[in-house]
Parts: structure tokens; C-alpha cells; sequence
């Protein structure tokens, strides 16, 4: 899992199902719960798929805490992000690195990787043919309702309450994991360690905010040797972008982390999201027209 795919994720356990707390105690209860809630789970879709139609700018800042939560160490990079050919295989190409801008000379390395890339997988691509590359991209969509439909079966739910969020009103709900549940998705046996908090927009059935807590640890990165530690906090946050399609904000990690043989640290994680454009073929020619000379154009 990448370092901030964990957090992605997230935006896929929006935890809405059958299991309801009485809603008669809200200052405006909820029209027709159940539906509601059913409403919502027709509408979920992970931000991996969203973000393959987008180009954006991402801020990331890493910090490391010594056991006091004092700073020790912390870098911050600025990224342009761009979709790729092959979907949730995003370009996203460092630009600034602890306030410096990158170079050209950089900048075209970069680029001249990416477009490596890029030429392997249309290789693969023009490999198959036309009905094996929608057989693959529907396989995709299979796995992500599995997750979805496991979702509402491991966890306890409940509505817990309205408030306004950046001025729309939004309905709250809580989640924990059903003790003995055994997830069979891989995208379930993560969701399973966390509890918490979602804001769902209630005119547009989208998770708006999600906070959450590690309730056990989790194994992360290559062969999961790294270990984030039970308590850890979560939050996510997102936007409405061009009043049609919501989209990634925010997204913070911080908590105890610790690899195999070697001691703990606390990391504290976070990054913002902005400047979001429809990817078409007139943005890839502005990419273009920017790159240093002799650089191609990301894909």
C-alpha cells in the first residue's frame, strides 16, 4: 500500500448499512432512514477511479514525532498529478521538494521515465484486445462492490446526528467493527481495524469527512514488515468541485509506526489537494507547452 493509498482508501468505508441506531433523538431526524442509507451506498465509489479523470496539485508534508510528539525530522513535496493510460496508475510528477522548486534538467528526467512507462503499458495494452481490456477494468468494478457489500456486513452503524459542514448540511454516522467477523476482501481486512465518525452530504448522498481510529495494528508496505500501531488517527476530507463531482481536500495520519527488528517512530502525515481540472486532450497540450524543451508530456 502506498503511503497515502491507506488514506484513499478511507474514502471507501463510508460506513452506511442496515444495522440503525433510533434517529428520534436528532434535532431533525433523518426522512426515511433506511433509504437514505441505501441512497448513500448506491453512490459510493472509491477516489482512486474519480481521480483517473483529473489532473491536480497535491501538497505532501511528512513529519517525524520523537516520543514526546516533538519534531524531529520533516519533508514536504508539491506534486502535479496526472491521469494515466492505464486507470489508478497516476503520474504524479515532484515539482518542489522542502520549499526548492526542482530544476529542468529534473523535471525532464521525470518526465522521460514516466514516458518509458507509458510505452511499456500501451505495449500491453495493444497485447489484448478490446473486450480483455473491459473484461479486466469490469473485474476492477467486481472487486471494489465486493468491498463495498462487505462493508455493510462487518460493521455496526448508526446515525448519530446532523451539523453543517463548509455550509451544507450533513448527516453523521458511526461505525465499529462486529467482533468475530472475518473479512474475506483485502480492502475489508483493513477497513475491519478502523472506527469512527462519517459526514455524509445529505442533498447529494457523498461522504464529505471521515475520521477515524485504528483499533488494531496494520501491516503496511512492502510484504506489510511496517506495522502501524493501534490508536493511530485518521481524517479525510472532501470538496465539491465545480458544483458537479466531489473530490479529495485533505487527508492526515499521524500515530506510531514501527518495522520489523528496528525501533518505532511517530509519523504525522498529511496532505491537501487542489487546483482540479478535467483531463482532456487541450490540458495534456498546456502540459506540454510548460515542460522544460525535450521533455514529453506526462501520462
Amino acid at each position: 500500500m502506498g503511503r497515502l493509498r491507506f488514506l484513499l482508501t478511507l474514502s471507501l468505508c463510508v460506513p452506511v448499512g442496515t444495522s440503525l441506531v433510533a434517529a428520534a433523538d436528532l434535532p431533525a431526524a433523518v426522512p426515511d432512514t433506511r433509504r437514505f442509507l441505501e441512497e448513500v451506498r448506491q453512490n459510493l465509489q472509491s477516489d482512486e477511479m474519480l481521480l483517473d479523470q483529473y489532473t491536480f496539485t497535491e501538497v505532501f508534508r511528512e513529519s517525524r514525532l520523537d516520543s514526546k510528539g516533538a519534531v524531529k525530522k520533516t519533508k514536504t513535496e508539491v506534486y502535479e498529478v496526472y491521469p494515466s493510460i492505464v486507470p489508478r496508475k497516476i503520474y504524479r510528477r515532484l515539482i518542489s521538494r522542502d520549499g526548492t522548486p526542482l530544476t529542468e534538467a529534473e523535471l525532464a528526467e521525470q518526465d522521460r521515465k514516466q514516458e518509458e512507462k507509458t510505452e511499456r503499458r500501451e505495449q500491453r495494452i495493444a497485447a489484448h484486445d478490446a473486450a480483455a481490456s473491459e473484461s479486466h477494468a469490469e473485474e476492477n468494478r467486481r472487486k471494489e462492490r465486493a468491498i463495498v457489500d462487505e462493508i455493510f456486513r462487518m460493521d455496526d452503524i448508526g446515525v448519530v446526528g446532523r451539523e453543517t459542514v463548509d455550509g451544507r448540511p450533513a448527516i453523521i454516522v458511526s461505525f465499529t467493527p462486529r467482533p468475530g467477523y472475518k473479512p474475506v476482501t483485502e480492502g475489508g481486512k483493513t477497513i475491519q481495524k478502523l472506527a469512527g465518525r462519517a459526514w455524509i452530504d445529505e442533498a447529494d448522498r457523498q461522504l464529505v469527512r471521515l475520521e477515524a481510529k485504528l483499533v488494531d495494528t496494520i501491516g503496511v508496505g512492502p510484504a506489510k514488515l511496517a506495522r502501524l500501531q493501534k490508536g493511530a488517527t485518521a481524517f479525510f476530507q472532501r470538496k465539491k468541485v465545480n458544483d458537479e463531482v466531489w473530490l479529495p481536500a485533505e487527508a492526515h495520519f499521524a500515530g506510531a509506526a514501527k518495522a520489523l527488528l528496528l525501533f518505532g517512530t511517530r509519523i504525522d502525515v498529511h496532505s491537501t489537494y487542489s487546483n482540479y481540472k478535467k483531463f482532456s486532450v487541450s490540458t495534456e497540450e498546456d502540459v506540454s507547452a510548460t515542460s522544460p524543451e525535450g521533455a514529453t508530456s506526462p501520462q
